[in-house]
């Protein structure tokens, strides 16, 4: 088993789940930094003030991406670090850590891949509208120019967004994410319909003011669906499934891609809606669907879906005794199969896997080394699916396993250990677990390890 030439290993890790030194050097806060303060919203009142202490330690945390062998690494900017007001001054002591951290990064011969947004919203900016603010995607765009401007010399793989089903599903609509709060559906809808605007403006700012030739995508969460079984007709039906708007949720796929990707909003999710749609401007969509180079995906489960007896999706509930993480989340490696092949038929272009992985119960054990075999078995297991849809036809170019370091889990704080390497959260020693060592031998054979 074999992956493509060129094919990019890599981990991820985001701004404020790992870097800590929450307000050093001028750093403004985020909505994260406010939320953190509320009683009873995170597990165990615990906070990413301090985090894995990346923002003084990343020369160590590069050295050990060097020792497993990573060619790639998936980073984000922390946006009220660069820009504390969210708009305005530029911090200078925040460009300097981010070029070092670059620098140090092309130095072990790792390609910074760099996230713009990975939740960390500019707290002045949420006290002045947030994402339901009109102003916001210009915001967006600003404060892309400045990270443009300073780093594209070097980088030039861009991923403007992370994931905005969680922070506009799970902050906005949902409440259990910063910033926290409960809107009706019309101002979801607006908040998301300003969301896409920014991803445009920001794509557009990429193109015009880049250095170096830009790779330009998005990191959606994979809201996909996978057959029940191989018959044609369930493959159908869940083809549908993962593209349908069905609820008022916006835990879906086309309702964020089609607008990207295809210059337009699903019927589907236009009827539901209704008159909670927001006010689209003639030329939005057309800011919205800037041309992109790959179709990111973060993906972690997926639901079974059979054809009913009418033909249209239904629902298989999940097995008694299925296997799970400790997130709860079903273990269904062909998840990632059908994913991919989905998303790249209706979409076209080539897939990142941007993000997967799984949470577990990881501690040292007494000889001094962290044994994971469930995260092997899990990884495995899961890039042998995406070598089949390799296999089969679709264009996937690379797989970031989240994450490189154990780190703050959102609102579930540091219960759940998602690195390959384990942090001691008192000491904040890095300790490599057996999963680092494994995969610095997948990307070593290229994947004929697997």
């Amino acid at each position: 088993m074999a992956f493509p030439n060129g094919f990019v290993w890599g981990t991820a890790a985001s701004a404020y789940q790992i870097e800590g030194a929450a307000a050093a050097d001028g750093k403004g806060k985020s909505v994260w930094d406010m939320f953190c303060r509320r009683k009873g919203r995170i597990w165990r009142g615990q906070t990413g003030e301090v985090a894995c202490d990346h923002y003084h330690r990343y020369a160590e945390d590069v050295a050990l991406m060097k020792r497993i062998g990573l060619k790639a690494y998936r980073l984000s900017i922390s946006w009220p670090r660069i820009l504390p007001a969210g708009t305005g001054q530029v911090n200078k002591k925040a460009l300097v850590f981010y070029d070092r951290l670059i620098d140090e990064l092309l130095a072990a011969g790792i390609a910074p891949w760099v996230t713009l947004f990975h939740w960390d919203y500019p707290y002045d900016l949420y006290c002045r509208g947030g994402w339901l603010n009109p102003d916001s995607p210009d915001w967006f765009a600003d404060y892309t120019r400045a990270v443009v401007d300073q780093l594209s010399d070097r980088v030039s793989c861009w991923l403007t967004l992370n994931e905005p089903q969680c922070f506009i599903g799970m902050g906005h609509q949902q409440g259990t994410h910063a910033p926290g709060v409960k809107l009706d559906l019309p101002d979801v809808l607006r908040a998301s319909h300003h969301t896409l605007l920014a991803h445009g403006k920001s794509v557009q700012v990429i193109r015009a003011r880049a250095k170096s030739a830009p790779q330009v995508g998005w990191a959606p969460v994979g809201c996909l669906s996978r057959p029940a079984t191989t018959d044609p007709a369930d493959i159908a039906a869940a083809e549908r499934a993962s593209f349908a708007v069905d609820s008022d949720s916006v835990f879906n796929t086309a309702w964020w891609s089609d607008p990207v990707f295809l210059g337009e909003y699903p019927a589907d999710g236009v009827e539901r809606y209704g008159d909670s749609m927001p006010l689209i401007a003639p030329d939005d969509m057309e800011t919205i669907s800037q041309p992109l180079d790959f179709y990111g995906i973060n993906l972690y489960q997926g639901g079974s879906v059979r054809a009913g007896d009418d033909g249209e999706p239904a629902p298989v509930p999940p097995a008694v005794g299925e296997p799970i993480t400790l997130y709860e989340w079903s273990v269904t490696p062909e998840a990632l199969y059908w994913a991919v092949r989905f998303c790249h038929r209706r979409y076209g272009k080539p897939i990142v896997v941007t993000e997967n992985g799984l949470s577990c119960m990881d501690w040292v054990a007494l000889d001094g080394r962290v044994h994971d075999p469930q995260r092997i078995d899990f990884t495995q297991r899961y890039l042998r699916k995406l070598a089949r849809a390799i296999d089969d036809g679709v264009d996937v170019r690379g797989y970031f396993h989240w994450s490189i370091l154990d780190n703050f889990e959102w609102n579930e704080g540091y219960k759940h250990r998602f690195g390959l390497v384990h942090v001691d959260f008192q000491t904040l020693k890095r300790t490599m677990k057996d999963s680092a060592s494994w995969y610095g031998e997948v990307i070593h054979t290229n994947g004929q390890s697997l």
